[in-house]
């Protein structure tokens, strides 16, 4: 079984969060997560994230500390995500490369129906509460 790395980011903004929706026509479809996406070859998994967030939302975000890293296996692959925490320094998020998006709460995250291997991204941001917004770290 194949093993991707793969980045995702809890990119902050205004005391909110942003979580994307996939496409209907993908593995997962129509499921919530952290943006990010694939490491390409010779890129390091902080300029990963940042072209994915450009790519996928039009984005300009900054890269701060690694936040979660999770190891999970779905049937067909396995994937470990690096999940970085970020701030959001510039543009008007569009749904470039994702079904939608949104800028949610802290205590939306429990609406919504995340990718399984994001579960443990959303314990830990409930743990941290409000505090989320106050580390870099």
């Amino acid at each position: 079984m194949e093993l991707f790395i793969v980045t995702a980011g809890v990119i902050r903004k205004e005391g909110r969060i942003l979580i994307a929706q996939r496409y209907v026509k993908t593995d997962h479809a129509l499921k919530w997560e952290f943006p990010g996406g694939k490491l390409e070859e010779g890129e390091t998994p902080e300029q990963c994230l940042t072209r994915e967030i450009e790519e996928e939302l039009d984005l300009r975000i900054e890269v701060k500390d690694i936040f979660k890293v999770v190891y999970h296996r779905y049937v067909d692959k396995e994937i470990l995500l690096l999940c970085y925490l970020c701030n959001c320094i510039g543009g008007q998020a569009k749904a470039i490369d994702c079904h939608d998006f949104r800028w949610i709460d802290i205590e939306e995250l429990k609406k919504y129906d995340f990718v399984e291997a994001d579960l443990p991204i959303v314990e830990k941001i409930l743990s941290l509460g409000e505090h989320i917004f106050e580390i870099d770290g």
